[in-house]
């Protein structure tokens, strides 16, 4: 069952102002003698909705969220561009991918948390410690999927090409590639979410400006109001980013049957 595009977007509404509504009385309202979410450790959503509105009106946010902005988008694209190459080149060449699995296994299972003061110590405090600590989290997601999605292709489907007279190029280009694409895809909604993840987390451990560093000072001042405003404001800059991939996605994806049906 596929609901209509309005009544969706009023159902999603409609579980943000449930949460909300949870949210403000179980701070106000007192239940048995004791606050469900207590105000000194939840604060209250219209505390923190003004907190939000403060910092866009006053201008603060907007040199924290540039930065932010372009440490995501610097990790996005060089995670998923590496993951995308160096995925269809396991795919393709099976012996690169067995000599290279035990250290690809290896890297993906150091703890990113890790890396992070390697990374401030080897490239400084500057937005390039945050963009590779961002990058070894997009990087596996992307990896993976494309190689699993070349590794897919039907092998019909690859013997009737190569019937056909398809060299390479044109199997890279009408068969790998459309193969790859809905799984690339899939991993890119993931991967926008954990560049933005690498950048707050390296701006949280040593940065002087960005959102993460926003939420620590308000952490070391127990300002819960403005811990849950920069929470709030990274949630919202996700959608934004995960709005601009799916309309790339339906775009470059209109040879799906649903792609296409949506679009109609």
């Amino acid at each position: 069952m596929k609901l209509h595009p309005a009544k969706l977007l009023f159902l999603q509404i409609l579980v943000a102002v449930a949460a909300l509504a949870v949210w403000q009385v179980g701070a106000t309202v007192p239940i048995g003698g004791d606050y469900l979410l207590p105000e000194f450790f939840f604060s209250k959503p219209g505390d923190v909705l003004s907190r939000v509105v403060e910092l866009f009106v006053s201008g603060t946010i907007w040199k924290h969220l540039w930065i932010t902005l372009t440490e995501t988008v610097l990790a996005f694209l060089i995670g998923a561009i590496g993951g995308v190459v160096i995925g269809f080149w396991f795919a393709r060449k099976p012996v690169v991918a067995a000599v290279f699995d035990p250290y690809v296994k290896m890297v993906n299972a150091l703890p990113r948390v890790v890396l992070a003061p390697i990374f401030m110590l080897w490239l400084g405090l500057g937005i390039w410690s945050k963009v590779a600590l961002g990058v070894t989290l997009v990087f596996f997601i992307v990896f993976f999927n494309v190689y699993q999605g070349v590794k897919e292709v039907s092998p019909v489907v690859l013997a009737n090409a190569r019937m056909m007279g398809m060299n390479e190029r044109q199997l890279f280009r009408n068969v790998y590639w459309p193969s790859a694409m809905s799984w690339m895809f899939s991993s890119l909604h993931t991967a926008v979410g954990f560049a933005l993840v690498g950048a707050v987390v390296g701006e949280y451990l040593g940065s002087s400006a960005g959102l993460g560093y926003l939420i620590h000072q308000a952490e070391g001042v127990f300002d819960v109001t403005g811990v849950f405003a920069g929470m709030f404001i990274l949630a919202a800059f996700v959608l934004v980013i995960d709005w601009f991939v799916t309309r790339v996605e339906k775009r470059l994806l209109v040879w799906r049957p649903q792609a296409a049906s949506e679009q109609n």
